[in-house]
């Protein structure tokens, strides 16, 4: 609820409103059952539940004194699809104020408006743009591969000069904006200087929201950039790239990465004679709701940086690329679609950094994040995407933002499955890897797809095996008939293992990070930190069951996040555990709606 509305909520308001979320969550299934059928019957059966939605909500809105009224000025935000009603005298607040009620169902002239411009200018307009927009950058590739035509690899480390900077340079330059023109980004305004490559030998854009946000380049005279190395591959994009002379970086190569932060290192510290090298520090892309947590390898060098803001300022947000949203061709085709788009650039005052923040690249990102999302005015957050997986930091943990465990049990769902139903058979501290047919048999799924999907969430050795204890774990974690306290005991008993030396079974490092790997999604190397910051002997030694339950029961932290992950949706038991939103251990709990719609998009 924003700054100036006023809490109208009360219990029996929200008991009115629990009706029309039924009748809307009716709706959906409705959708989602007869999509593959009938289209005809599903648009039908789905405009009757919208007529029925519209009428519930207007009952409720009268019978709790509401009265639905036109948005007026600056009262009525049409990104956010707010309802602004006036509230009465006698509903818990004073006559007149204004009060967010929810959704925007209402606006059905000018969603109707809307949606006409978009089938007009999507059918008509937005092929031509998107052809001719192709046109131009395969146009690219020529001016692309004479600027490194004959050149040895040696030749490369250094940086090109000559005809080749001066007429491949402007050529690439000119193509780049034309391409984005016709893409329909007529405008591109530029805020603040840019400062020179001895002011500022690196610079950093955010926030990363979209694909198109390579058209920050422009402005910045093209400098160089940090891509992954398997994009050399791609046509075209990989000519790209050598034309650049970018420094890529192979994310499942730790020999890689050392290259990386020491070819960035040797380009910054070069007094100049290298071009500026430009990165989003986010390293992936989010909904500029927020800042995601800055990777440090912008900054590792200890160099001054230039902070670059990037906002699309337009009626309609059609760019934004981000988890769990729009795809690639549906954000094209909005934007491609769209009469005229507008970006903003704008430099920031170049940061100096301070003695520590040279010495200390992480606490360097994390101060020039708070800069740029105070410029923003967005908030700067722990949030982060570790492989897929947008997570946040817990104490001495990264969890998921929402467990792949929780995207399992809507696949298993989906397919008619109920977790609890299934006899596992797994033996306690003892591995046995299964093939995906032996999977499909053991949980009685027939759908190839469906089977398929479903192995794919747990961790593959060399011969594309799964180890049964974590079926059997995650099956036991999505069966909501079981206690926290029994779903701790069981998985202690799966990975637990004898003792080199006396009685007993201890849960060493490996077991650990499985449990809370496939529990809570926390990264592998994070969890076994963890591990040996509990086992207070060293990390050789392992945790009894009692310190284990201790620490997943019973921490004040630890124990709030367990329950939360444990219970997930749609779980029978799980409604009253999950906490409020508000929750510092919430999946949600990110600042302003941080991740607002949980599909994630990397670069």
């Amino acid at each position: 609820m924003c700054g100036r509305c006023q809490d109208i909520w009360n219990p029996n308001f929200c008991k009115d409103l629990v009706e029309v979320v039924d009748i809307l969550e009716t709706t959906e299934c409705i959708s989602e059952e007869t999509k593959a059928g009938d289209q005809k019957l599903t648009v039908e059966k789905v405009f009757r539940g919208l007529s029925l939605l519209e009428a519930k909500l207007k009952s409720v809105f009268a019978k709790h004194g509401l009265e639905k009224m036109a948005p007026i000025g600056d009262k009525y935000d049409p990104q956010e699809h707010e309802l602004i009603c006036h509230v009465p005298a006698g509903v818990g607040a004073q006559p007149g104020t204004v009060a967010l009620v929810g959704q925007d169902g209402y606006k059905l002239h000018g969603r109707t408006i809307r949606l006409a411009q978009f089938c007009l200018l999507g059918v008509l307009l937005a092929p031509i743009r998107v052809l001719l927009a192709f046109i131009i950058l395969f146009l690219l590739w020529p001016f692309a591969w004479l600027q490194v035509a004959g050149l040895t690899e040696e030749q490369l480390q250094e940086p090109i000069t000559g005809w080749r900077k001066t007429v491949c340079h402007n050529g690439v330059l000119g193509l780049s904006r034309l391409l984005f023109f016709l893409l329909g980004f007529l405008r591109i305004r530029v805020r603040g200087q840019r400062a020179s490559r001895l002011q500022a030998p690196v610079l950093v854009a955010a926030p990363h929201s979209t694909f198109f946000d390579p058209i920050v380049l422009l402005p910045c005279d093209l400098p160089k950039v940090v891509s992954r190395a398997e994009n050399l591959s791609v046509p075209v994009i990989g000519a790209l790239l050598r034309f650049n002379q970018a420094i890529l970086v192979s994310r499942s190569d730790p020999a890689s990465r050392r290259r990386v932060v020491e070819e960035v290192r040797r380009r910054a510290t070069s007094g100049g004679k290298w071009p500026q090298v430009l990165f989003f520090p986010e390293g992936t892309c989010s909904n500029k709701k927020a800042l995601l947590k800055f990777k440090p390898g912008a900054f590792i060098a200890g160099v001054p940086v230039q902070p670059v803001l990037i906002r699309y300022p337009n009626s309609l947000d059609t760019t934004s690329w981000a988890w769990r949203g729009p795809g690639v061709l549906k954000v094209l085709w909005l934007t491609a679609s769209q009469p005229c788009s507008i970006v903003d650039v704008e430099f920031l005052p170049v940061y100096q950094p301070s003695p520590e923040e040279s010495r200390d690249p992480t606490l360097y990102a994390n101060n020039v994040q708070r800069v740029m999302a105070q410029a923003l005015g967005i908030p700067a957050t722990e949030c982060e995407f570790v492989g897929s997986l947008p997570v946040i930091v817990v104490g001495r943990l990264k969890v998921a933002l929402e467990p792949q465990l929780w995207a399992l049990g809507k696949v298993l769902r989906k397919a008619g499955l109920s977790p609890g139903c299934v006899d596992t058979g797994a033996e306690p501290g003892r591995s046995r890897m299964i093939s995906q047919e032996e999977f499909a048999r053991q949980l009685q799924l027939l759908d190839p797809q469906t089977v398929a999907g479903a192995f794919s969430y747990f961790q593959q050795d060399a011969n594309g095996l799964v180890d049964f204890r974590d079926v059997a774990l995650a099956l036991a974690a999505l069966d909501g008939g079981r206690s926290l306290e029994d779903l701790t005991h069981l998985a202690f008993e799966l990975f637990a293992e004898e003792q080199a030396e006396g009685p007993g079974r201890l849960l060493y490092q490996d077991g650990f990070s499985t449990i809370l790997h496939l529990l809570l999604g926390s990264p592998r190397p994070a969890a076994k930190t963890l591990h040996a910051e509990l086992c207070q002997a060293g990390p050789s030694h392992g945790l009894s069951l009692g310190q284990f339950q201790n620490f997943s029961l019973h921490d004040p932290l630890y124990g709030k996040l367990f329950s939360t992950y444990l219970r997930p949706p749609h779980s029978p038991r799980g409604t009253s555990q999950v906490p409020d939103a508000s929750s510092p251990c919430s999946p949600n709990a990110l600042a302003n709606g941080t991740m607002e719609a949980p599909k994630q998009k990397g670069d």
